[in-house]
């Protein structure tokens, strides 16, 4: 073999090498961009959230959860009719599996006629619909209309209760315990501002189709004419829910919410002096959280991120995405400052199953991170053939030889 043919060889062979470590280079984690939006005019600053003499409050965006404001919002209070956010929740979930309906009868007991406080004016085996029990809790604030539903869905008030407390569990709602569907006064009968913006925030998210009630601002039933009791309905116009509380223990409580813009806040207000303080109050968190915050969605959920490189896997690469749409809630002006950083598994080998975790995103602004969710598989990626196993494994190694080459001398 004459020398030209031995270097036409030996450049055969590191190409060959080139192109090995060239398929490996995928293993570098990724820096993806942030989608261009809209922005507010540019902030120069954000001033501290309003101070107000409420017991506890929180201010959350209910698209990324993010929490704008908040004091004592961890602290156990009792909710007063607040409660009946949970009840309506489970209420919803039961219309929309199907296990009630509508048009449904329900026949009002001595017990739910007999409760005490605010009413729908319901009486003792009547038949009402569903639909007017909701509407008659949800705009009148009904324990009569309450306490009738508990018992249509669960048998006992005590039953229902039960299912409160574990659906509260399943949100997330770690400081809730309930005892009633209404939230008449009992030690054993509590929630936090934090809490209540958490079920605020599933039940907007789960129940779309139900919201709308929170915005009727009157409710009539046996020619008795009831306005409803959230203020915010007719003092702030972009408010369109949801509901408020009021016992002696508790004070007067407000759970609202307002969508300007795209963007959507909700507020909780517990142990205000009087009416016209919780929603004042109320206000002045949601004038506040759309002046200097602004709301985007970054990425789409079930929607590849990055085509992730798979070892040894059938297919040499797999769709890595969101479980969900991701939202992103910052200061007015500082969306432009966004970055976004994929980590990945390393090494990704097959099998990979779909919906399977393989690594991160992390959404960082001003180089402080921000945000942190788990990338899923969104394909599955069985192991390959015997060829395709042991190209790959040839390929790896020498990745991780080059690799490891690359290190020591930036670290030498």
């Amino acid at each position: 073999m004459g020398v030209n043919s031995v270097m036409e060889q030996k450049f055969k062979f590191i190409a060959l090498i080139s192109a090995f470590v060239l398929s490996a280079s995928s293993f570098a984690n990724p820096v993806i961009p942030v989608p261009t939006q809209p922005q507010q005019a540019n902030t120069t600053f954000t001033p501290s959230a309003p101070n107000l003499n409420a017991t506890g409050y929180i201010l959350m965006d209910a698209s990324s959860g993010k929490i704008l404001a908040q004091k004592n919002a961890d602290q156990r209070m009792p909710p007063a009719s607040l409660t009946k956010l949970m009840s309506l929740y489970i209420i919803s979930g039961a219309i929309k599996n199907g296990q009630v309906h509508w048009d449904d009868k329900v026949r009002i007991s001595t017990k739910a006629w007999k409760t005490e406080g605010s009413r729908m004016f319901v009486k003792v085996n009547d038949e009402v619909p569903v639909k007017e029990l909701l509407q008659g809790i949800i705009v009148a604030s009904g324990n009569d209309a309450t306490v009738a539903l508990s018992e249509h869905i669960a048998g006992t008030e005590e039953s229902f209760a039960s299912m409160m407390n574990q659906q509260a569990k399943l949100l997330g709602m770690n400081s809730s315990h309930f005892v009633d569907s209404t939230g008449l006064p009992n030690p054993e009968h509590y929630s936090t501002p934090h809490d209540l913006a958490t079920l605020t925030q599933a039940y907007i998210k789960n129940f779309p189709e139900d919201y709308s009630f929170y915005s009727e601002k009157w409710f009539s039933y046996n020619g008795i004419k009831q306005p409803n009791r959230n203020r915010l309905l007719w003092r702030y116009q972009y408010a369109d829910g949801l509901k408020t509380g009021h016992t002696n223990e508790a004070g007067y409580c407000l759970v609202g919410s307002a969508k300007k813009d795209g963007m959507r806040l909700i507020s909780v207000v517990m142990g205000e002096p009087n009416d016209m303080a919780r929603t004042e109050d109320s206000i002045r968190l949601l004038t506040y959280g759309f002046r200097f915050f602004e709301t985007h969605k970054i990425y789409n959920g079930a929607t590849p991120l990055v085509q992730a490189r798979v070892w040894q896997g059938q297919h040499s690469e797999v769709p890595l995405g969101l479980t969900e749409d991701l939202y992103v809630t910052v200061p007015a002006g500082q969306y432009k400052r966004l970055q976004a950083n994929l980590a990945l598994n390393n090494p990704l080998k097959a099998p990979i199953v779909k919906g399977q975790t393989y690594g991160q995103i992390n959404i960082t602004l001003n180089n402080q991170l921000l945000i942190s969710k788990p990338l899923i598989a969104l394909d599955n990626n069985v192991k390959g053939g015997f060829l395709r196993r042991a190209t790959d494994s040839v390929r790896y190694n020498i990745h991780k030889y080059f690799s490891g080459a690359e290190e020591k001398a930036n670290t030498g």
